[in-house]
């Protein structure tokens, strides 16, 4: 039966060739994992996880295994700058691939909402249209309904011409006598459409009046006191632009999933990491995102990972039954204000040094 486990296909070559050498070098020490454990100081699980690809060791252990196995720590430590940034790499292909997947949610959201829009507008028109109500152009006008008053009076009615209604003329004055002088008739009422023109033409000047009266008032010396001008708001500093893909920067980060909101893969790195009990834990920070977050491996099912900094932020994460995470994350001005704590059964195993 082989020692080893064939490599995962989907490995970058530069990591399978690292995992290669990393076994190669073993296999010639004749050192078992349980050995190679005690001799290195990290855990029998963790080697598992570096020699079979699914974990990448840090510089610690890659200096460890050249001290053991007698082997130039130089070459070493190049094949492995050469699997961190493939490995890199594959984290930015995991970001884009999660940014294309809320892309695509998006689009199938607003789809969806401009479905249901367009499908509302429909069942308004056939509401507009149904059977019983007026269609727009039954709406009587006021020309129209001046027509119907007119057709409806008596006169109309009567369906005499004017020329054959009769007429009063009043009595005749008797021979001889001077006719009576006629009295003037009053002036007849403004129509409707005169009336409306008088009370435009009052409100034009009153509101001229008004403004005259302003204007004078306002002008330096016009008034008991100038009018204090009004002071203008502050203007807001603009905030720096975040790149493409980013979706947060600073306080806005604590909480968030680093994946999700694009401050790993190429804007991310690995600052410092260490072994709390048989855990080893990174700290993974992000100059853009101004925060910090904690990956961990190795570890015992059931532990908590805290990870807090100077601005009293706090994350963590239960594995429950897993052996590896990371937790959401922290604001923090720099890595060196972040705090790393493993717990298990509420315990603390212990946290790294601030």
């Amino acid at each position: 039966m082989p020692r080893w486990k064939p490599l995962p296909e989907e490995l970058d070559p530069e990591i399978r060739d690292f995992a290669s050498q990393m076994r190669r070098l073993v296999d010639r020490s004749g050192l078992s994992l349980s050995a190679l454990s005690d001799k290195t100081g990290y855990s029998k699980t963790s080697w598992e996880r570096y020699l079979g690809g699914r974990l990448l060791p840090p510089q610690g252990a890659v200096s460890a295994l050249a001290d053991v196995t007698g082997t130039d720590v130089r070459h070493l430590a190049t094949l492995w700058e050469l699997a961190e940034r493939a490995w890199s790499r594959a984290e930015m292909r995991h970001d884009m691939t999660m940014e294309a997947i809320r892309i695509s949610q998006a689009r199938e959201a607003l789809e969806a909402a401009e479905a249901a829009e367009a499908q509302a507008a429909r069942g308004r028109r056939r509401q507009r249209n149904a059977p019983g109500r007026p269609a727009p152009d039954a709406v009587p006008t006021a020309g129209d309904a001046a027509t119907t008053a007119l057709r409806t009076s008596p006169e109309a009615a009567s369906g005499a011409p004017a020329a054959s209604r009769p007429v009063s003329r009043g009595p005749r004055p008797a021979p001889g006598r001077p006719a009576p002088r006629r009295t003037a008739r009053p002036a007849e009422a403004p129509s409707g459409g005169r009336r409306l023109t008088m009370l435009l033409a009052g409100g034009v000047s009153a509101l001229a009046v008004l403004a005259a009266t302003f204007f004078f008032v306002d002008l330096p010396g016009g008034g008991d006191e100038a009018a204090a001008e009004p002071t203008p708001p502050p203007r807001k500093a603009t905030e720096p632009k975040l790149p493409d893909g980013v979706l947060c920067s600073g306080a806005d980060c604590t909480g968030e999933d680093p994946e999700l909101m694009g401050c790993g893969g190429q804007y991310a790195e690995t600052t410092s990491d260490a072994m709390i009990g048989t855990a080893y834990v990174e700290v993974r920070y992000s100059e853009v995102c101004k925060a910090a977050w904690a990956r961990i491996g190795a570890a015992e099912p059931g532990d908590t990972v805290v990870i807090t900094a100077d601005t009293d932020a706090e994350a963590s994460e239960d594995l429950g039954g897993n052996t590896e995470g990371y937790t959401m994350m922290v604001a923090a001005k720099s890595p060196d204000v972040v705090r790393i704590c493993v717990e298990r059964a509420g315990a603390s195993q212990g946290c790294t040094v601030r």
